[in-house]
């Protein structure tokens, strides 16, 4: 069942009747990015991809419109046939909300490519750079056991990593994704192979290791190909009949397991991984119904395996919670009888306090999930919605498609690792922001019942009691700043992206001004919430990026914004702002964002739409104190 859930993806729903699905897209009109997506987020097989990558690839042939993928230019590099992977990479990444396109390398080219500032991946200017390289790409078989040879074949071919990965960055501007490296599972020594200094086991620990010591920055990412072929078993995974007729790195069957582990990370890249998690509560929290059954009758704790079965679910919430995932309740139940397990269940791990958002109600579970993403201030395609009922996860998915829905096998007890292997929650960096995000969308919650209780605008800002702190691009904050340039989406102006050293030489670039906001208030610190990068042009600044947390709309913080950055363009002699909007996708929330802070309109360039605003100009602002900044604290 283990190696079935993976290597079939079985957290997805299967397709009716895929070529008539097929058919039916082809011959479909108007916009067709949504149906694509749609087909894609069903649980395909690698000849079933090919076909679907085929099909995206004629239309996009015939001049069809695929919005709203997002496009998205990746390089692939390695040592085995890519071109196979590549059609399983398309396919996969429209699940994701990609319009993917593929640049390769001749076979057998791949540091060559890297490392040359001519090659066609590196004048491509992709938007990041997958290294498929395994085992055989690199010299670590070759020390025969010999340790000390052993040592230095690791040292070179971390070397030659480096230097890819470094050629990549500086000649092709791309974000790199290396693979750490599938052991094989014929060994040496037996037993003691991992252990022997000389084994290929060994050699490829000891790389695997120095991957991840090395090369932690956020200018590449790492694909954990060696946890995954571990997980599904190395024998499965190599196949040495597909190695020797195809150069193919693993076994195909593995391909689209393979293709939505990359697209994953792709996501994550774009800020586009799930931040929520809802839970039904009958059969799914706990077995039985509590309603019919009462506190005593429901099972759930230690001693029992189907009360065990449900305490691992609950506790890989619980887990998920600590690295900042939010959590909901959605269930058809009596408010009261649904709190009253939280409250006084002996056995249960999850409490009432570990629930941002609690709706326990006779409602359909859509109304509800629209209701607590409305709650949490979080869109749609944050929500991941886990239920034991195949009828509610055919409505959710009917209604709602842009909510993640895992399909759930029988049994209870691989409800967790079918939540876990689906990745809805993949990170490419985990800050110490993004472990208290639970508290942060908890403490909305708590605004949020504020403001009913106080009725009047102005009157719940200030109740609020917020404080806001600004300060320029430092080192302390670049990675987190990196990671907001990188993952907003909605309240993002331009979305230009920018790698980590990118984002360090802006810090002391002439004629660019940079600004981090922090906002914290009565029910705690919000973070790092918004991001700005102007340049200057003459007299002018133009508001190359200003980017914003959609959990601290509605306070008025970006008229603060606003008004800070007047303050200091008029101490810099800057006479006027120069704001563009470039819409995306996803960014339609902020399309009026420039004239509803009193900008005038100009010519635009391109797909911008560009906005004016003098730095004569007074801004009106809510109750907000500012903080001392840290050069006034310091010289206190």
């Amino acid at each position: 069942m283990s190696r079935g859930l993976f290597r079939d993806l079985q957290w997805l729903p299967r397709p009716a009747d895929f070529r008539a699905e097929c058919e039916a897209l082809r011959t479909a009109e108007g916009d067709c990015g949504d149906a694509i997506k749609a087909l894609a987020a069903h649980a395909l097989d690698d000849v079933q991809l090919n076909r679907l990558a085929k099909l995206i690839a004629r239309m996009q042939a015939d001049g069809r419109s695929t919005r709203p993928l997002i496009p998205f230019r990746l390089g692939v590099i390695g040592n085995g046939t890519l071109d196979l992977v590549v059609p399983a990479l398309v396919a996969t990444a429209a699940r994701h909300g990609f319009l993917l396109e593929c640049v390769t390398s001749e076979f057998g080219q791949a540091a060559q490519d890297a490392l040359s500032p001519g090659s066609g991946i590196n004048r491509a200017r992709c938007d990041a750079v997958l290294v498929a390289i395994d085992h055989r790409g690199l010299p670590l078989g070759a020390s025969s056991g010999d340790p000390a040879l052993a040592q230095d074949l690791v040292a070179e071919s971390l070397d030659i990593i480096r230097r890819m990965q470094a050629g990549l960055r500086d000649h092709g501007g791309a974000h790199v994704i290396l693979q750490t490296l599938a052991t094989v599972p014929e060994p040496l020594f037996g037993s003691i192979d991992r252990a022997t200094p000389g084994s290929l086991r060994h050699a490829v620990d000891a790389y695997n290791q120095g991957l991840w010591d090395a090369l932690r920055d956020a200018s590449s990412s790492v694909l954990d190909v060696a946890a995954l072929a571990e997980t599904v078993g190395l024998a499965e995974w190599h196949s040495p009949t597909q190695w020797n007729m195809a150069k193919l790195p693993f076994a195909a069957a593995y391909l689209p397991l393979y293709a939505d582990h990359v697209c994953r990370l792709l996501g994550s890249l774009r800020g586009r991984s799930r931040r929520a998690l809802i839970l039904d509560l009958d059969n799914t929290l706990w077995g039985g119904v509590i309603g019919d059954d009462g506190l005593d009758g429901i099972v759930v704790g230690q001693g029992d395996g189907t009360g065990e079965a449900y305490l691992s679910v609950q506790q890989l919430a619980l887990s998920l919670r600590a690295r900042g995932v939010v959590l909901a309740v959605s269930s058809k139940n009596d408010d009261a009888v649904a709190r009253q397990v939280f409250r006084e269940h002996p056995d249960m791990l999850l409490r009432e306090d570990h629930i941002a958002v609690f709706q326990a109600n006779w409602n359909d579970k859509a109304t509800n999930i629209k209701a607590i993403a409305d709650e949490l201030s979080l869109g749609l395609d944050a929500m991941v919605f886990l239920d034991d009922n195949p009828v509610e996860r055919a409505l959710v998915r009917r209604f709602l498609p842009q909510v993640a829905v895992p399909e759930l096998p029988e049994d209870p007890a691989l409800y967790a690792r079918t939540l876990a292997a689906a990745g809805y929650f993949e990170a490419v960096v985990v800050s110490e922001e993004d472990r208290a995000r639970a508290d942060f969308y908890q403490g909305n919650a708590r605004r949020a019942a504020l403001g009913k209780a106080v009725g009047d605008v102005g009157d719940y800002l200030a109740a609020l009691d917020m404080e806001i702190d600004f300060r320029p691009f430092d080192r302390i904050n670049r990675a987190r700043i990196y990671q907001l340039i990188n993952k907003s989406n909605q309240f993002n102006l331009t979305t230009r992206r920018y790698t980590e050293s990118e984002v360090e030489a802006l810090e002391q670039q002439d004629g660019v001004f940079t600004l981090q906001v922090r906002l914290s208030d009565r029910f705690g610190d919000n973070g790092m919430i918004s991001v700005v990068i102007c340049r200057q042009v003459e007299r002018s600044w133009i508001i190359d990026s200003w980017l914003m947390s959609c959990r601290v709309l509605g306070r008025g913080v970006e008229r603060m914004v606003l008004r800070h950055l007047i303050e200091q363009a008029r101490s810099r002699r800057i006479a006027t702002l120069i704001g563009d909007y470039i819409p995306t996708p996803r960014n339609a929330l902020v399309r009026d964002h420039y004239p509803e802070l009193g900008f005038s309109p100009a010519d635009g360039e391109g797909e911008a739409t560009r906005w004016t605003l003098a730095t004569t100009a007074e801004i009106t602002v809510p109750p907000m104190r500012i903080a001392a900044s840290p050069d006034a604290v310091a010289a206190a």
